[in-house]
């Protein structure tokens, strides 16, 4: 949140703006130029790994502030009381919070004159998105050629980087100029369409890149959305009515309506954002062979239950929707369980030669412990990723449903088949949990 003081020309939202972007472009630029030393140099890979954590830990710290203020705003106009209040007022309300009381108001256009200090809410989506792209260079961007790869289609590393980037524009453009159309006037049409478009980006992006980059990137991507509502069209509207207010003209509320319009999209799309910002921990979802119709269902559940808690705080009861996004994610659970084996192919496994574990110790340390042992080799990973270790018959027992899970029935691991790790070697390991994942000899 920032707040400007009743000065001239500060409510036009300029004054001071120089400065802060002086700051975060020195910021981002110290950023990138950590980035590039990180490449060139033997520590590179523990400079980055500093770098996810700081910039992650701020990134997760300021969205929690814009994500909370969407959530209080949209409560706040849900629970305005309408009735009998004055009228140049569109609603008000008194609340309890932290031992004190509250009194809010709500004019129709504006009061009749602007106190001395004004509270802007925009600095927490912008350093929000510059922060999450920050982090996608980080993570993704600096390590491109195995991070965003897919195995069944290589492209070039910086290929998948422009495609990516290219995404956040695109999806920008398509949006606002639905939002300019005829379309936006219908609710649920508008949202039906932009659930399709986003699923066609969902499996556009899980052919060109890894699951776990696609699912990013359409984060990325609602994140833009986002965070340009509030860039083009929340602050210059409000500056236009503050301006009103000011120079004593009739206010066109038009503005202030297309405002309040982009900020309900914005809440509508924050579920979804925090699904994508967790769901590289959960590879059951990306690295699932639909996993752009796993993403497209989840961001339905989500929404679903966004819309479930406006209408509640409206007072309008929609009971049916809570159960409905219930059970969507409960098949999709099911869904995207490994698949059990037939008893036919159970029994084949069973009968095979049994899988000596020297063989899957063998394809264990040449494709995995690079990365998945207590002091790892890999020239990025500078601890084992999520603290799994395979650097030894127990660690390796312990994370057989694992193995099975990230690579034998996906090819999630290892990340962008960094080692190589051949059909013929995934089979193995399938086979030998399917033996009941024995460790003697």
């Amino acid at each position: 949140m920032s707040k400007q003081t009743n000065k001239p020309g500060m409510y036009a939202g300029k004054e001071g703006w120089s400065a802060k972007w002086v700051y975060v472009i020195a910021a981002v630029s110290f950023i990138i130029a950590l980035i590039t030393i990180a490449k060139v140099t033997p520590a590179g890979g523990h400079l980055l790994e500093w770098l996810n954590l700081v910039v992650r830990w701020f990134h997760v710290i300021i969205g929690i502030g814009w994500i909370g203020a969407s959530f209080y705003f949209i409560w706040l106009e849900n629970n305005l009381v309408r009735e009998g209040v004055p009228e140049n007022l569109t609603g008000n309300l008194y609340s309890a919070h932290g031992g004190g009381f509250y009194y809010v108001e709500k004019y129709k256009a504006g009061p009749p004159e602007l106190p001395e200090t004004l509270h802007w809410f925009q600095w927490e989506a912008y350093l929000t998105w510059i922060s999450g792209v920050c982090l996608l260079a980080i993570v993704y961007y600096a390590n491109a050629d195995f991070m965003m790869t897919n195995t069944a289609l290589v492209l070039p590393g910086f290929v998948t980087v422009l495609i990516g980037l290219t995404t956040l524009v695109v999806g920008w453009l398509v949006y606002d100029r639905l939002c300019r159309s005829s379309l936006v006037r219908n609710g649920p049409l508008f949202s039906l369409v932009g659930l399709g478009l986003v699923t066609l980006l969902a499996l556009f992006l899980s052919q060109v890149m890894s699951g776990r980059a696609a699912y990013m990137h359409v984060g990325a991507m609602l994140g833009t959305l986002m965070a340009a509502n509030v860039f083009f069209v929340i602050i210059p509207a409000q500056r236009i009515m503050v301006n009103s207010v000011v120079n004593n003209e009739v206010l066109d509320t038009r503005y202030g309506k297309n405002a309040g319009l982009r900020s309900l999209h914005n809440n509508y799309m924050t579920l979804p954002v925090i699904f994508i910002m967790i769901s590289n921990h959960y590879p059951t979802t990306f690295g699932n062979a639909y996993n752009w119709a796993v993403l497209a269902f989840l961001f339905l559940a989500s929404a679903g239950v966004r819309h479930y808690l406006n209408l509640h705080e409206r007072g309008r009861q929609a009971n049916w929707i809570l159960p409905a996004a219930s059970l969507i994610v409960l098949s999709l659970a099911l869904v995207t369980a490994p698949q059990m084996q037939s008893m036919a192919a159970r029994a084949d496994a069973m009968a095979a030669d049994p899988v000596a574990f020297s063989d899957v110790e063998r394809i264990i340390n040449e494709r995995c412990v690079s990365c998945h042992a207590t002091n790892p080799t890999d020239d990025v990973f500078v601890s084992a990723p999520k603290g799994i270790l395979l650097d030894n018959r127990e660690h390796i027992k312990a994370q057989a449903d694992a193995i099975y899970q990230n690579a034998v029935l996906s090819t999630y691991m290892p990340l962008g088949n960094k080692t190589r790790m051949t059909d013929e070697e995934r089979e193995r390991l399938g086979v030998w949990v399917q033996q009941g994942a024995p460790i003697s000899p």
